[in-house]
C-alpha cells in the first residue's frame, strides 16, 4: 500500500469516527469507505479466518430502506444500519424484506470490513479479491488473442481466395 492511499485512508476514517452519530449521514460515510479498494473487496465471500465481533462494540438501528419496493419499503424499517464503534465503519443492508436476515447479513459484510480494517492486505478477503482480478485479467487476455488469432485466420482466408 503506498503512502498516499494510505494516508487518504486514516484521513477518512478519523472524519468518519469523530462525525457524531447521524443516521442522515449514513450514505455519504457509507460512499467514502467504499470508494478505497481495500473496502471494495468485503461483501464477496465467507472466511473461517475473520476477526470476531463484539456485541457491546456495534451500534444498530433499523430505518426505511430506500430504492424500489413500494409499500413494502416504504412503510416497514426493515433497513439495518450497523456502526463498528472503535473504527467508526459503517454498514447499510436492505438486501431482503427480513429484519433477521439483514441483520445476519449486516454482521457478516461488518466483520468482512472489520477484517480488512485491522488486516489489511493480509486478509483473505483481500486476497481472494486479488485472486479474482487476477483470473479476470488473464480470461481477458485469452479472448483477446483467441480474437485477434481469428482476425488473422480469416485475412489469410481472404488472402487465399484472391
Amino acid at each position: 500500500m503506498n503512502a498516499p492511499s494510505l494516508f487518504h485512508f486514516t484521513f477518512l476514517l478519523k472524519e468518519i469516527s469523530t462525525a457524531s452519530w447521524r443516521p442522515w449521514m449514513l450514505r455519504k460515510q457509507q460512499f467514502s469507505l467504499t470508494r478505497l479498494p481495500l473496502f471494495q473487496a468485503a461483501g464477496k465471500k465467507n472466511s473461517s479466518n475473520l476477526l470476531a465481533l463484539n456485541e457491546a462494540d456495534l451500534k444498530e438501528q433499523f430505518v426505511r430502506g430506500d430504492g424500489p419496493g413500494g409499500q413494502a419499503t416504504n412503510k416497514t424499517s426493515n433497513c439495518v444500519v450497523l456502526k463498528h464503534i472503535p473504527t467508526g465503519i459503517v454498514i447499510k443492508c436492505h438486501q431482503t424484506r427480513s429484519v433477521e436476515q439483514n441483520r445476519k447479513i449486516a454482521r457478516e459484510i461488518l466483520q468482512e470490513k472489520v477484517d480488512l480494517f485491522y488486516k489489511g492486505e493480509d486478509s483473505d478477503v483481500f486476497k481472494e479479491k486479488k485472486a479474482a482480478e487476477k483470473k479476470k485479467q488473464e480470461k481477458k487476455r485469452r479472448a483477446r488473442e483467441n480474437l485477434e488469432r481469428k482476425k488473422h485466420f480469416k485475412e489469410m482466408q481472404e488472402s487465399d481466395g484472391k
